[in-house]
């Protein structure tokens, strides 16, 4: 029998830092490259994540190529000047002045997919939540997004895309491959524990006390 690891006071506050301190990052030391081995363990370590069945539906693909990366870019700021459109007002000025997406500066790029039509898992736990494997796939992306952190590395998740438009121009086939996350890598410019759309006046976190509902 394997000994479970003991998780002190000590762990835990760091796991409580490691939390407060995982950002969104939108902006990266330009020109500063992630060793190829860091990024296979945080992948590594991604693929810990729990999933409906031990389905596993993740798939990561590492965007490499210069001109597919250009594709996404011009993906991103069509459809933010489309959602620049939805505001008005003090609102579209905010918007507009915003850096929502870090995609020049990140060295690494990384989409991931939820595999809808995988076999693993037999299809346990899903028959009245399919949404499940998405939510699977989700997990696995936080677990990487924190391995990250924990490794100095800053990770941005970029949702202002066509999903579409994304999966034709990386050339992927399988037909139940769903975008679940767009994600820039790379090392942050700059190091903070309040969100950037906070200090930029765009919306403020809520305490947890406001979130909680009791029947």
């Amino acid at each position: 029998m394997t000994t479970p690891p003991v998780f002190d006071d000590a762990f835990r506050q760091k796991l409580t830092d490691l939390l407060a301190w995982r950002r969104d990052v939108r902006h990266f030391q330009a020109g500063r490259a992630v060793p190829a081995d860091l990024i296979a363990r945080l992948l590594e370590m991604a693929a810990l994540a729990p999933s409906v069945g031990n389905s596993q539906p993740w798939r990561f693909v590492l965007v490499e190529d210069p001109a597919r990366r250009q594709k996404v870019i011009a993906n991103f700021e069509a459809a933010n000047a489309e959602a620049l459109g939805d505001y008005r007002g003090e609102q579209a000025r905010l918007y507009a002045g915003l850096k929502l997406a870090g995609l020049r500066d990140a060295p690494v790029h990384l989409a991931v997919f939820c595999d809808e039509a995988t076999g693993q898992g037999h299809g346990l736990g899903r028959r009245t939540m399919p949404e499940m494997l998405d939510y699977s796939a989700v997990m696995a992306v936080y677990g990487f997004w924190l391995t990250a952190r924990a490794a100095g590395v800053g990770v941005g998740w970029v949702s202002i895309l066509d999903p579409e438009r994304i999966a034709r121009d990386l050339d992927i086939m399988e037909p139940d491959w769903r975008l679940v996350a767009y994600l820039c890598v790379g090392w942050p410019a700059e190091e903070t524990d309040t969100p950037e759309l906070e200090k930029r006046g765009w919306e403020h976190r809520r305490g947890v006390g406001t979130q909680i509902i009791r029947r």
